[in-house]
């Protein structure tokens, strides 16, 4: 993983000194969470679900596909969150996403990096597989002015090295999932993303999904499969929080 800060910060953290997002106090390293903070952050760790990377309590003995997950197919092979939903971590995911702190999307990408402790995940670092964000209608994104799923992406690539591809675009603006169920998040999202070019000729091993929470993966879904399409080979989805 790569560390340090850019010019461009060190200017930032000496007009605006940083303060812990959480307890408020004082930081030194261009971060938004201090240490504390955020080793309190509660974790993904196993056990957990292999293909949709929901933690489950008790002791299960090797890897296991949930109930949920037993029933359905996906385009992707896996997806991994990094964090248990948990009010502080939303909150952060929330103040970035609503409330346009945009400063919040590099905390949170470093976040998200811990999932790459899941040994399925080396294979994305060692071939250097692209990062591809799950992207917004042009009209939401100019309404908030951003896309946090890149603002995320953007911060993983700084952390790993991994290129960022905007290989997808949403071809029509969809209504908020956060109320429908998950039959009604599928069709609400059939047919909603598309290819901004096609794929290059020499296609990469893999490609990683990113966003920022994982609730039923109908939204990653739908973006798999149109990379399935267009002839990509393996897919995963990595997000800082599992909903």
């Amino acid at each position: 993983m790569r560390t340090g800060k850019t010019p461009l910060l060190e200017v930032l953290d000496w007009l605006y000194p940083p303060i812990c997002e959480i307890c408020g106090l004082g930081l030194s390293e261009g971060k938004a969470l201090c240490e504390p903070c955020a080793e309190r952050l509660p974790r993904i760790v196993t056990p957990f679900c292999d293909v949709c990377g929901e933690h489950f309590q008790g002791l299960i003995d090797g890897p296991f596909d949930c109930p949920n997950c037993n029933e359905i197919s996906f385009h992707f092979e896996f997806a991994r969150s990094a964090m248990v939903r948990s009010d502080a971590t939303l909150n952060l995911v929330h103040r970035l996403k609503y409330g346009k702190e945009i400063h919040l999307g590099a905390e949170l990408g470093r976040l998200a990096c811990l999932a790459f402790s899941d040994r399925r995940l080396a294979v994305a670092l060692e071939e250097k597989w692209p990062l591809v964000p799950v992207p917004l209608h042009r009209s939401r994104q100019m309404e908030r002015q951003f896309n946090q799923a890149e603002e995320i992406a953007r911060s993983i690539s700084i952390e790993t090295g991994l290129p960022v591809s905007h290989l997808l675009k949403r071809g029509r603006r969809t209504e908020t999932q956060t109320r429908l169920s998950r039959k009604q998040r599928m069709e609400n999202l059939r047919g909603a993303f598309k290819l901004r070019e096609p794929l290059p000729e020499n296609v990469p091993p893999g490609y990683l999904l990113v966003d920022d929470v994982f609730t039923t993966g109908s939204t990653v879904d739908e973006c798999a499969k149109v990379l399935r399409k267009a002839g990509a080979g393996r897919i995963a989805v990595l997000t800082v929080m599992r909903g």
